[in-house]
């Protein structure tokens, strides 16, 4: 990776899996094949990379294993394919944060890509209006927050390289689908255009009108910083990530928030 997300995780890009160093824990990766995928894509009968990607939920070190159960956290990487979907990017199938049993709302994430190029692509809404729609590139070390409710997205936008960023998200998390599949995926596709850029066609389904394209930044309202990874953030100041697993703390920062 070209980017130290300080944790010992390390892509193996052959199985489009992870590894584990000394002192780190994880999981063996779940995979999400491009069959399962296809109701969300402009064209469900497309070809693609299968997997399309691998998620491996419920990382960390071992010395912080008892801290993130009390704190009700959970880390999670992914790795996305190298490739296309027929004309689309290769991107996750979209979904809103299902209602958290333990603060019973539906909770943020906070992203960090580690290689490649990306773009979080997030809309207020996954009804017909889906309200403000934003696409945040991001590189290596690029933070995005996403906020509770939001139906969103996850986009690979370089066809010659695996993609891969870890994520902070509440323990009994979840992922809600419904709305997305029943509109043929989110408000836009993204489409590579002739010089392998990213072309927008909006999704019909919607009622949606412009979409605002932005960079990752720093969240001085969440204590997010550029220079500081997202898991060593966690293990200075357990307490600064807590917002995840109770977005009530900073209630105020969800109004009208932009990424």
């Amino acid at each position: 990776m070209n980017f130290h997300p300080m944790i010992d995780v390390r892509l193996n890009p052959a199985s489009l899996s992870f590894d584990y160093g000394s002192g780190v824990f994880g999981p063996q990766c779940e995979f999400r094949r491009i069959d399962d995928i296809r109701s969300s894509l402009l064209d469900p009968l497309c070809c693609g990379p299968d997997p399309v990607y691998a998620i491996a939920m419920d990382v960390g070190r071992i010395s912080h294993r008892d801290e993130l159960r009390s704190r009700r956290l959970l880390f999670g990487v992914v790795a996305y394919a190298s490739g296309k979907l027929g004309k689309e990017f290769v991107h996750s199938q979209g979904h809103v944060h299902a209602i958290s049993r333990h603060c019973r709302c539906s909770t943020p994430e906070l992203l960090e890509i580690w290689q490649g190029s990306a773009i979080v692509y997030m809309q207020e809404a996954a009804e017909d209006n889906p309200g403000r729609c934003f696409a945040v590139e991001a590189q290596p070390g690029g933070k995005v927050v996403i906020p509770p409710g939001w139906a969103h997205c996850v986009i690979n936008v370089d066809p010659g390289e695996v993609m891969t960023f870890g994520a902070w998200c509440v323990r009994d998390y979840g992922f809600d689908y419904r709305a997305i599949r029943a509109h043929g995926g989110l408000a836009w596709f993204p489409l590579v255009d002739e010089s392998r850029g990213v072309k927008w066609e909006r999704n019909p389904t919607y009622d949606a009108c412009c979409i605002v394209k932005k960079h990752a930044r720093e969240y001085p309202e969440l204590s997010v910083w550029r220079e500081v990874p997202i898991y060593e953030q966690f293990s200075r100041n357990p307490e600064s990530v807590q917002w995840i697993s109770n977005p009530a703390k900073v209630a105020s920062t969800w109004e009208r928030f932009e990424p």
